[in-house]
């Protein structure tokens, strides 16, 4: 199986993605991007086979992005292209190329999409878990039992507009769950539940940004959540608290919102990038 891997060995999730890549018995090609950057022609062909606009490749932190003032919506993708081409580091990594499709793997995740299964246990640099995600319905027993277990709302599962994941170890053992409404550019983060001989293991944080990745694919670009008792965990990973007054209409008129979560519930919410 051919893979190319757009890497840049200073990127910790860049290194992740790699060593996935090869536990699956693969030797990708690897292109060094700041030293050999791809051509404006490259970049436009990789963003189309991405399926995603150039802005979304570009990476904002350690790079010059903010001094550019590449945030200003106006500069359109020959502006972009053109502070790329001087600023390679703007390119977001890793992109990883095969026959079945192209990701920008961050979280490294993203890359098993593209590979063959790994059938045993990975762990990142730092220790944290691989996780694999897979869609679930609203009717799925374990996700529904595991929301009753943790007196999460379920009444509501089978409702238009919410998508659902349960995250297992690469081996397939359990995890978790969790599941999102996308309202435009905002998602309401919801029904994250961890198995309860995983808890303080890691396993939320490691679900957590690939829970966030997809609402991403989905469109959203802001996240939002209620919770009653996790607000000093989705505080340590990026998300801050705010009135109830400050979110989105759509996102206060969710049932999750208006009715099932109680009043005293706190609001957190944060920006949804790679």
């Amino acid at each position: 199986m051919s893979v190319v891997i757009y890497h840049n060995p200073a990127c910790g999730t860049s290194r992740n993605a790699l060593a996935l890549i090869r536990a699956a018995g693969i030797e990708p090609t690897i292109i060094a991007y700041l030293q050999t950057p791809p051509s404006r022609d490259e970049i436009v062909a990789m963003a189309k086979r991405l399926g995603m606009p150039l802005r979304d490749l570009l990476r904002e932190k350690g790079t010059p992005f903010a001094d550019l003032g590449l945030g200003d919506p106006s500069i359109g993708d020959d502006g972009l292209l053109d502070a790329i081409a001087a600023h390679p580091v703007l390119l977001n990594r890793p992109i990883v190329v095969a026959a079945n499709g192209a990701r920008l793997c961050r979280p490294s995740e993203l890359v098993l999409d593209l590979i063959p299964a790994i059938d045993t246990d990975q762990f990142k640099e730092d220790g944290a878990i691989v996780v694999a995600d897979a869609p679930v319905g609203a009717d799925d027993g374990e996700l529904r039992a595991a929301l009753n277990d943790a007196g999460l709302p379920s009444s509501d599962l089978s409702e238009p507009g919410r998508r659902f994941f349960a995250f297992r170890t690469l081996a397939g053992n359990l995890l978790g769950h969790g599941g999102f409404e996308l309202h435009g550019t905002d998602a309401l983060i919801r029904s994250v539940v961890v198995a309860p001989e995983r808890r303080g293991s890691g396993a939320g944080r490691a679900m957590l940004p690939l829970l966030l990745r997809r609402s991403f694919d989905q469109g959203a670009r802001q996240a939002w959540l209620l919770t009653t008792d996790a607000a000093a965990f989705f505080e340590r990973n990026g998300f801050g608290r705010v009135a109830r007054d400050a979110a989105p209409a759509a996102i206060l008129a969710t049932r999750q919102a208006a009715a099932l979560c109680p009043a005293s519930a706190a609001l957190l919410t944060r920006k949804i990038n790679l």
